[in-house]
C-alpha cells in the first residue's frame, strides 16, 4: 500500500484500491449508511479545509504538541513496561497509524531500541483484517503484537477486538492509546480527553490514505482490506509536520497528574441517549476525536461541550467546524469527556 510515510515508519497491510472507489459525498453517505449500508462499503469525498480551520489546526498543533507528545511518552514506557524490547507495534488504520509511528520513534530515542510497525484494518461490525492476522503471525509470535490507536471513544473498536482475538491464542486484546477518557485500557498516556491535533485532519495527517475499505467485490477473500492513496492531495500533506512537531517535544519525564474518573465512558454515553432521546449508541461519538470526526465526515445533529469547558482552547477548532456547517452547540455536564458530537437521524433514510 503506498502511502507518504516511510517504510522505515510503517508497513501497511492494505491493499491499494486507488481508482477503483468513486468517493461519495457525506449527506449520500450518511443516507445511505442509516438505510443499512456498512460505513466500510464507501469512501468519503476527502478535501482540503478552509483557510480559516487550517489557521485553528496551526494553532492546535503549536499549543497541544507537548501534551501529545508527553503523553506519547508515558504510553510508551508502559509499552516497555507491561511488553519489553520484542513488542511488535500494529496500529490500527488510519488514526492508529501516525501514533503507531510515535510510540516507535520514541522507543527509539529513549529505550535505543528499533520495534517493528505494522498497520492493519479493523472494521467494526466486521472485524479485523485476517489475511493481514496471519502475515503477521507468520513472522512474530502472537505475545509480541501489540495493537495501537490514538483514543478510545465509546470503546466500539476495543470490543470489536476482544472479540475478534478469541480466534488468535495467544494474541492479546489489549490495546494501546494516547488518550483513553471511556476508562477501558491500562495501556495509556493519559485518561484526560486531550485534544491530539491528528484528530483535526483527515488523510493530509494521516500518510494520504483514506479510512479502510471492504467489499467483496473489490477486495478479494486473500486480499488485505482496502484504501485509497490520495496522491492529488500531497501538496497539502502535513503528515510528517504533525510528526515532527510532537517529537521535538518528546522528554524523558512521564509523570501523569491525571486521577481516573469513577465509572466508565458508556455509563455517560447511555445517559446523553436517554437525555436526548437516541435510540442507537452509535449515533453517539464522545471525547474530541470522536467528535471532530463526525463534524468532518458525518451529518451532525449537535455537538455537547462539557459545562467546565465552555471556553476551553482546545474545542476551537470543534467550534469553527459548528458553525462552518451550522451545526448547533450545546452545553452538558459531561464527566469522562470535552465533547461530544451526535449524528443527525435522517427521516428519509
Amino acid at each position: 500500500m503506498r502511502s507518504s510515510y516511510r517504510e522505515e515508519d510503517v508497513v501497511l497491510l492494505l491493499k491499494d484500491i486507488s481508482g477503483l472507489v468513486k468517493p461519495q459525498p457525506t449527506a449520500e453517505r450518511e443516507r445511505l449508511i442509516q438505510s443499512g449500508k456498512h460505513y466500510c462499503e464507501m469512501l468519503p469525498i476527502e478535501y482540503v479545509p478552509t483557510e480559516k480551520y487550517m489557521q485553528i489546526y496551526r494553532a492546535a498543533l503549536k499549543n497541544y504538541a507537548k501534551p501529545t507528545a508527553r503523553a506519547v511518552g508515558r504510553l510508551a514506557d508502559k509499552i516497555m513496561e507491561a511488553r519489553g524490547r520484542r513488542v511488535v507495534l500494529v496500529s490500527l488504520a488510519r488514526a492508529g497509524i501516525p501514533i503507531g509511528i510515535l510510540a516507535k520513534r520514541y522507543l527509539k530515542w529513549k529505550y535505543h531500541i528499533e520495534v517493528p510497525h505494522f498497520s492493519i484494518s479493523i472494521i467494526r461490525g466486521k472485524g479485523i483484517d485476517h489475511n493481514a492476522m496471519k502475515y503477521l503471525l507468520d513472522r512474530y509470535d502472537p505475545e509480541q503484537l501489540l495493537f495501537v490507536d490514538g483514543w478510545i471513544g465509546k470503546g466500539a473498536i476495543l470490543r470489536e477486538l476482544e472479540k475478534e482475538m478469541e480466534r488468535y491464542e495467544g494474541v492479546s486484546s489489549e490495546i494501546a492509546v494516547v488518550a483513553d477518557p471511556a476508562n477501558v485500557t491500562e495501556l495509556y498516556g493519559t485518561c484526560e480527553d486531550i485534544l491530539i491535533p491528528s484528530s483535526c485532519l483527515n488523510c493530509t495527517v494521516s500518510g494520504l490514505v483514506s479510512r479502510t475499505f471492504l467489499r467483496s467485490d473489490i477486495i478479494g477473500e486473500n486480499d488485505f482490506h482496502g484504501a485509497v492513496f490520495y496522491e492529488e492531495l500531497k501538496d497539502a500533506d502535513l503528515s510528517y509536520e504533525f510528526i515532527e512537531t510532537i517529537e521535538r517535544e518528546f522528554s524523558l519525564s512521564s509523570a501523569d497528574g491525571n486521577i481516573r474518573p469513577a465509572g466508565s465512558g458508556m455509563e455517560e454515553v447511555c445517559r446523553i441517549a436517554k437525555d436526548f432521546g437516541i435510540e442507537d449508541i452509535n449515533f453517539i461519538k464522545p471525547g474530541i476525536g470522536e467528535a471532530t470526526r463526525v463534524l468532518l465526515r458525518r451529518v451532525p445533529w449537535k455537538v455537547l461541550i462539557g459545562e467546565k469547558y465552555k471556553d476551553a482552547p482546545e474545542l476551537n477548532h470543534l467550534l469553527r467546524l459548528a458553525e462552518e456547517k451550522a451545526v448547533p452547540v450545546a452545553y452538558y455536564p459531561l464527566k469522562h469527556y470535552k465533547c461530544c458530537g451526535i449524528i443527525k437521524k435522517l427521516a428519509d433514510a
